[in-house]
Formats: C-alpha cells, sequence, structure tokens
C-alpha cells in the first residue's frame, strides 16, 4: 500500500500520513492537487489531506479539491498537534531579518507574533513549511517550521526563537484519509461530511437545516465557499455526527438530497 501527502520530507502531512495509515510506504508530492491526482490515477492507494485548522479553519485549496472529485472520500481522521516555531540563520536578531518563508497556512496561524515582533519582513509563501526550512540561505532570512524539524539545526548554522509563535498555542490540524471508490465508506462511523448546493432562492439553507433538525443530527461543522462562475452563490461544507450504516442517517441524506441542486458525500469516519 502506498500513502500520498504533501511533501518534502518533515511536512506535517508526513506525519500525519505515517498516522493515517501507518504500514503504507509514504509517497511524497510538490503540492495537494499533485497528492490528488496521484490517487485519480492510481499512483498510490490513498492521500493524507489537512481539511481544517483549529486556528485558520477549513483549509480551503483541499475542501474544493475533494468536493469536485465525484470518487474520492474521507474515511478517517487524525487530528495532528501542531507547533510552530522561527528558525532563522544563527546570530541573526530579529531586526535582521527581511523575509519569512512558510505555508500560508503556517504565515497565518502565526499572524499575531509576525505583526509585533517581525513588522519590517516579508511573509513568502511556499508550498510546505519544510520547503521554508530549505529556502533560509542568507543573514536577512527566517522561516516558520514545526517543532518536529528543529533538531540539529545548529549544525546547519540555523537557530531556533524562544518557543511556540502560533496565536494560539493549542493548534490542532485537521487531517483526513482519502481513498478512491464509495466502497472504502461501508463501515461504521461516527461523523458524516458533505457538501450541497442550494437553490439561490430565500429559505434554502434553512430548508437544509430542517432536515438535520428533524433527524436529531447535531452539526458539528458548516462553513460557505463561493462557487466557480456564479457569483453570488454558494456551496455548504457540513458535517454532521452520524453512523452512515444507520438507517435514519441514510434516510436523512436522502430527503436532504432532494432539496439540493447537487449534493456530494465527502466522507464518513
Amino acid at each position: 500500500m502506498k500513502i500520498g501527502c504533501l511533501g518534502p520530507a518533515g511536512s506535517y502531512s508526513e506525519l500525519a500520513a505515517a498516522k493515517l495509515s501507518p504500514s503504507s510506504e509514504i509517497v511524497l508530492f510538490k503540492n495537494f492537487p499533485a497528492v490528488v491526482d496521484a490517487l485519480k490515477t492510481g499512483k498510490v492507494d490513498e492521500i493524507a489531506l489537512p481539511i481544517e485548522n483549529s486556528i485558520q479553519g477549513g483549509v480551503l485549496q483541499n475542501m474544493d479539491l475533494l468536493a469536485e472529485e465525484r470518487d474520492l472520500f474521507a474515511v478517517k481522521e487524525y487530528i495532528l498537534p501542531v507547533e510552530h516555531r522561527l528558525v532563522h540563520r544563527a546570530g541573526a536578531s530579529l531586526a535582521d531579518i527581511r523575509k519569512i518563508y512558510s505555508h500560508p497556512q503556517a504565515l497565518g496561524q502565526c499572524s499575531v507574533f509576525l505583526s509585533e515582533k517581525l513588522p519590517q519582513a516579508q511573509a513568502v509563501p511556499v508550498e510546505s513549511t519544510a520547503e521554508g526550512l530549505s529556502r533560509v540561505r542568507e543573514e536577512d532570512d527566517a522561516c516558520i517550521v514545526g517543532a518536529h524539524l528543529c533538531e540539529g539545526l545548529s549544525a546547519r548554522g540555523l537557530e531556533v526563537y524562544r518557543g511556540e509563535i502560533a496565536d494560539e498555542k493549542k493548534n490542532f490540524t485537521y487531517f483526513e484519509l482519502v481513498k478512491k471508490g464509495e466502497e472504502w465508506l461501508n463501515h461504521p462511523t461516527e461523523h458524516v461530511y458533505f457538501v450541497a448546493k442550494l437553490l439561490h432562492r430565500p429559505g434554502s439553507l434553512y430548508r437544509l437545516l430542517g432536515v438535520i433538525n428533524s433527524y436529531g443530527l447535531n452539526m458539528t461543522k458548516i462553513e460557505s465557499r463561493p462557487i466557480k462562475d456564479a457569483p453570488g452563490e454558494y456551496r455548504f461544507f457540513i458535517e454532521v455526527e452520524g453512523n452512515y450504516l444507520a438507517p435514519e442517517t441514510e434516510r436523512a441524506l436522502a430527503d436532504m438530497r432532494k432539496i439540493c441542486q447537487d449534493f456530494k458525500l465527502l466522507g464518513c469516519y
């Protein structure tokens, strides 16, 4: 078995992949579209995707990728504790730093620290926190990486600034194990995750939420995303507590499909 995830080696995605599928061989890719494409084309058997962060909210690119692929489904969830560190060239002061490399999510999760301690520095988004570390070459460079990447940096002429720099100290990222084919959903679950496109008229979302309420399903997540090429229209990503195999959950999903323009099950876990 092979599991695909965002690289390079040492990324948060690689850590999550090892937890989600311990016996699988990990295959690293440059960006998330490449990770998803590898599953679609059979290069890997499963993938690990970050879907939500407790500070930044939904990982929007991955939500859209999962929604747009009709045959891909999340089947397992892992919550990864995230600890961010600032790394810079040894001997440099914060006032020396002009560029900070990291993944956009990490930059956003440390925005207060960056604005207060490094207002002069330019935040430079890269594909992953691990890639950011590889970009620190000059005296005025720095990066934000996970604490797990900080061991042995002194031998590379790098230094870690104090401790945790995230805006919130209790920081978690929700990763999902994604597989191809609806047959992987045939197992008892605690959550059901779906995306719904509703008629663009008053009361459409109210009707959908009414179905959820009528079946006594506890909604644990709701997030809206604009629909491409349809200004002013949105689709809703919703997670509820429920066993996918339970008859009442099956009936609830069937009733929701009836009132949606488009409905896609994203996963059950």
